[in-house]
């Protein structure tokens, strides 16, 4: 009875995997789709639009290929059409600064054709995207924010959060999206030449708010950015410049769910094709999958500055003196390997004047991080 009953059971298993065959699926992931991030407002200057190419899934992500040789043009619902050409960056197309800006109220589309760009010579467009106002930004503000109490009760190390405040009094915006830029003023802690830089950097992360279940089209205290004392971005003084867009409902949804599946797997170019809406679709071919957004909106900007103390600041040049060398000793290290940090003479005793030198080449010139030369808008004495 036990041998028939083995018998029985591997017939079945015999049948049931005879009845198996392999599936391979039909995805959009083995193919270079066209990414277009797009970005068009009532501003002269800041109009892009970048082209790339996404990766399919065996090679490496977070790697852009920029999308170079396309004819870009955008028309709106007046008749109008503007050319956008190539910049010298590949894959970046920018409107003419002195020519073009968005009128809020009219209805734009933009029209890429791939040239021999892509494997496909095929045309795209967007659907036609209404300029829509923006309130002005209410504040922009700071406060410090205990990062690590200390043992003795007294001190603390403090990082900055960055908050913002805004509405609609017409009660129609709803949707809203920000981007901000932020330049911070630092400095060596040695009498070099280059010893005063600034660096900039713009957003990197995805802010948006809905007021749609609210009773009133207000904001308040939306916490735009954490600044860690673990950069040296407070150390000096520090200025944030916060861009705010309206949105229509379907772009919220774009920008709702990118940030959920970023925030999960990292930039654009590891997303899934299907997981994200876009507004912008294949002529020839519909159902080509199209990443990316066009976007329109008007903008308002705020900006502030921040000086002020902040405790358990990192010190970034703590490691900086790596070796001192007195008169007349012999300086070993190979030419062009170390920089002078410190260079003191004594008038009186010539014997005990010395060098301190860095083989880090940051410690020794600020514009290996940044540039020397203040912005237009960096403002000393605020």
């Amino acid at each position: 009875m036990k041998s028939i009953k083995l018998i029985i059971l591997f017939s079945i298993y015999l049948l049931i995997n005879s009845c198996i065959t392999q599936f391979i699926p039909e995805t959009d992931e083995y193919q270079e789709l066209l990414v277009v991030e797009g970005l068009i407002t009532d501003q002269y200057g800041i109009n892009s639009i970048k082209l790339s190419k996404s990766l399919p899934l065996w090679e490496k992500r977070n790697t852009v290929k920029p999308l170079k040789g396309c004819t870009v043009k955008i028309t709106d619902d007046q008749g109008h059409t503007y050319m956008v050409p190539e910049t010298k960056t590949s894959g970046t197309y920018q409107t003419n600064p002195a020519t073009f800006k968005g009128v809020v109220g009219r209805k734009y589309t933009l029209h890429v054709s791939s040239n021999n760009a892509l494997p496909t010579h095929y045309s795209y467009e967007s659907l036609p995207m209404e300029m829509k106002p923006v309130p002005p930004i209410d504040s922009v503000y700071y406060e410090k924010k205990t990062i690590k109490e200390s043992y003795d009760g007294i001190s603390s190390d403090e990082g900055c959060q960055i908050y913002l405040n805004t509405h609609d009094p017409a009660n129609q915006s709803k949707f809203y999206r920000w981007e901000y830029s932020e330049t911070w003023k630092f400095k060596l802690p040695y009498d070099v030449t280059n010893n005063v830089c600034w660096i900039s950097n713009n957003s990197n992360v995805i802010n948006i708010k809905s007021t749609l279940d609210l009773t009133q089209d207000r904001i308040y205290r939306y916490p735009l950015t954490f600044i860690s004392n673990k950069t040296d971005r407070l150390n000096e003084k520090y200025s944030i410049l916060v861009n705010q867009y309206s949105l229509n409902e379907d772009e919220y949804v774009y920008w709702e769910k990118r940030q959920k599946i970023t925030e999960n797997v990292g930039s654009l170019y590891d997303i899934t094709p299907a997981a994200l809406p876009s507004n912008i679709y294949c002529i020839e071919n519909p159902n080509e999958t199209v990443l990316g957004y066009f976007s329109v909106s008007a903008i308002s900007s705020k900006r502030i500055f921040i000086k002020d103390h902040f405790s358990g600041l990192i010190d970034r040049y703590i490691d900086c003196n790596h070796d001192t060398i007195f008169q007349g000793e012999r300086n070993t290290y190979p030419a062009g390997s170390w920089w002078v940090i410190i260079d003191y003479i004594d008038p009186l005793y010539p014997r005990l004047s010395y060098k301190v030198i860095t083989l880090d080449k940051g410690c020794a010139d600020c514009t290996v991080r940044g540039t020397n030369t203040a912005p237009d808008f960096w403002i000393e004495g605020k």
